[in-house]
């Protein structure tokens, strides 16, 4: 059983939001994410989607984008991204979901022996950026990110999914990190960041101890990210910041 990680699907099979206004790599996105996905991950693997699934509104809008990804092979764990507005309760969005699909939110998951944690997160005050920069919604963000980490049983290897980037490659502000650390977080993967330019402000790499993969979709090339959790395993882990592996 392998972990990978995809994020930033942005699928709307009930709602008019074609992709191809961000760029010409997103035509007929759905159809290369179903293309690659086969190609890459088996029955048995694990598919973290940290956030930004759907641009459906409501509940039943987002039941065909669910679908689209329940057809897909492995077991898939979602997390919120901040343009998921059909997901407010977590208890209607677990109720909904196909089987082999499950939803974390404040909270962990144990798969395989790995502490599957996560939270939105949030744009990192004063990042440059663009959105909106909101230190209380920082907070609040950094706050469920803890809650989700002290969830997780004392002593267990801890993965965790975010949308936001945890830190930028440039700058001081620790933004979500200084909590990966502290939790003995192996492992971070996050989305968001869309474009050549932003695709490059990520932070990549290992440091003090923590693997940070983005894996926003059209930074992959919308294939489904392997995640190197077998080499961790077995001490596999360096700091060399910035050097993907």
């Amino acid at each position: 059983m392998a972990f990978f990680a995809l994020a930033d699907l942005h699928l709307g099979f009930a709602v008019d939001k074609p992709m191809d206004v961000f760029g010409p790599q997103w035509e007929n996105h759905a159809a290369k994410i179903a293309a690659k996905w086969a190609e890459v991950v088996a029955a048995d693997d694990v598919v973290l989607l940290p956030g930004d699934t759907s641009w459906a509104m409501r509940l039943s809008e987002v039941q065909p984008d669910l679908a689209f990804i329940a057809d897909l092979p492995g077991r898939k764990i979602l997390l919120r991204g901040n343009h998921d507005y059909w997901w407010n309760s977590i208890n209607k969005v677990r109720a909904v979901l196909p089987p082999g699909m499950s939803a974390i939110q404040n909270d962990h998951l144990m798969v395989n022996g790995w502490a599957v944690c996560g939270a939105r997160g949030w744009n990192i005050p004063n990042s440059g950026l663009p959105g909106e920069d909101d230190p209380k919604i920082f907070l609040r963000e950094r706050n469920r990110l803890e809650m989700s980490l002290n969830s997780a049983p004392p002593g267990a290897p801890k993965v965790v999914m975010m949308h936001f980037p945890p830190a930028l490659a440039v700058g001081d502000e620790p933004g979500f990190v200084d909590l990966l650390e502290r939790h003995d977080v192996v492992l971070c993967v996050y989305g968001h960041l869309h474009g050549t330019r932003d695709h490059a402000l990520g932070l990549q790499g290992v440091r003090n101890g923590v693997r940070y993969v983005l894996c926003a979709a059209d930074a992959v090339d919308f294939t489904p990210v392997r995640l190197p959790l077998e080499s961790i395993a077995s001490g596999g882990q360096s700091d060399i910041l910035n050097k993907t592996s």
